[in-house]
């Protein structure tokens, strides 16, 4: 997509709550300016997934007209991101005998094709395949081994799978709203092209997007993808569990966790209160803002605890020397920092959208993440596309043996079990003490 002679990428990020839409031109320095930032109330999906489309359809054209109003642009290609519980990462590994004695990029390509040959289910369709090392004749850990003399390459991947109808769902939406789909980015993924360093990359560093109905898990080392997961719980459940526990409309308790959220109660002075809207017509009530933080410390706890888990599930925690980077609105939650660093062991900050230029200001806020990593993931594929001719296709000279799908994240449990009688046991206590 062009206009006066620069290319333009756009990306959407369609959440759960939200709904986000970034243009950005492509500037000849290769930099990324940002000209176009629209949002809406996202209202047709659940823990990531479509659920209804002609909500999701609305929810999208909104957030493009504004974008495009901005840009001063029509709209007309997209890159997309999917989350949920559906998606699932394995690691696969490939193997092929390298003609002439010299690895070429139609080398490269042949041993990928061979690590994808795994069994994937019908029902599944590949996102993402990811190198993380090539292996020369037995020496590992090379990046590039293009020109490199060898008789044999292998090369190890992460391979991203989706359900079929959930991508095809996103898909569809988009088209509805008049959108051709470039392509699809695990979010995860998006937000980590955003916000974190290459050294951290380096090092090893968790990023955790803490979206609206999810909470996505990306771990990375040697600046390569290990391990990547899903929680199925997020900022949606925290202000449900505000709704719930506060007795308030839903829209109002987004709004009060937005603003007066605190996910640890050491934080919160006893005198502090808050304004709570009430329900049918009755008059608001003043709250000790220590309600709303034994809330919000109760759930985030039990959020990142299940990142946690999955952390060490993974086998990757202890190779984390760089700490994990929380990203996503729910990480601008008061304490979030202080109550990660607490659970994960190590040091915690926050993820902001960097490497941009142009509306920095806007997009300078985690709930961007995704939406500005899309904006990276095509630019990355544009230039790629001006600069590179495609290789030829050729069928695999040796299949991978099929991998051991790594752990799933743990099981959320029902809200009812713990949590619940937890919450309104202290919800008693506070009501006590305030009446």
């Amino acid at each position: 997509m062009e206009q006066a002679g620069h290319e333009l990428i756009v990306g959407l990020d369609i959440g759960t709550t939200k709904v986000c839409a970034v243009v950005a031109e492509i500037l000849p320095d290769r930099q990324l300016k940002i000209i176009g930032i629209g949002d809406s109330e996202s209202k047709g999906l659940r823990k990531g997934m479509v659920v209804n489309i002609e909500d999701t359809v609305r929810s999208i054209r909104q957030a493009i007209e504004v974008a495009a109003q901005m840009a001063g642009c029509n709209i007309g290609t997209v890159f997309v991101g999917i989350a949920g519980g559906h998606i699932m990462g394995i690691n696969s590994h490939g193997v092929i005998a390298v003609q002439g004695n010299e690895v070429t990029a139609h080398d490269v390509k042949r041993v990928l094709d061979a690590a994808r040959t795994v069994a994937i289910p019908s029902d599944r369709e590949v996102i993402h395949i990811l190198p993380q090392e090539y292996i020369v004749d037995s020496q590992r850990g090379i990046v590039d081994p293009i020109g490199m003399a060898g008789v044999r390459l292998e090369v190890n991947v992460h391979i991203v799978t989706a359900a079929v109808s959930s991508a095809q769902n996103i898909v569809r939406s988009s088209n509805r709203a008049g959108l051709h789909v470039e392509d699809i980015v695990l979010e995860s993924l998006a937000s980590a092209k955003a916000v974190l360093t290459d050294e951290e990359r380096e090092i090893g560093v968790a990023l955790v997007d803490l979206g609206g109905g999810t909470s996505d898990i990306a771990i990375f080392e040697n600046n390569a993808i290990k391990h990547t997961a899903v929680v199925p719980l997020g900022g949606s459940t925290l202000t449900n569990d505000i709704a719930f526990g506060l007795r308030t409309p839903t829209k109002s308790a987004e709004r009060i966790k937005v603003k007066y959220g605190c996910a640890l109660q050491d934080l919160v002075q006893f005198d502090e209160t808050i304004e709570v809207p009430s329900v049918g017509g009755r008059q608001p009530q003043k709250l000790s803002r220590l309600v709303l933080a034994d809330i919000c410390e109760a759930r985030m706890e039990e959020i990142l605890t299940f990142v946690d888990r999955t952390l060490v599930n993974s086998g990757c925690k202890d190779r984390i020397r760089a700490g994990v980077v929380l990203t996503g609105g729910a990480a601008l939650i008061e304490g979030c920092v202080e109550l990660g660093e607490q659970i994960f062991g190590v040091p915690t900050r926050i993820g902001y959208p960097t490497n941009v230029k142009g509306l920095t200001d806007v997009v300078n806020n985690p709930k961007f993440s995704t939406a500005v990593g899309l904006l990276h993931f095509g630019a990355e594929k544009v230039l790629a596309r001006q600069g590179a001719a495609p290789q030829p296709a050729e069928q695999p000279v040796q299949s991978a043996v099929e991998p051991k799908p790594q752990q799933p994240a743990p099981a959320a449990p029902h809200s009812e079990d713990g949590l619940f009688s937890r919450l309104m046991k202290q919800m008693r206590r506070w009501f006590q003490d305030i009446t």
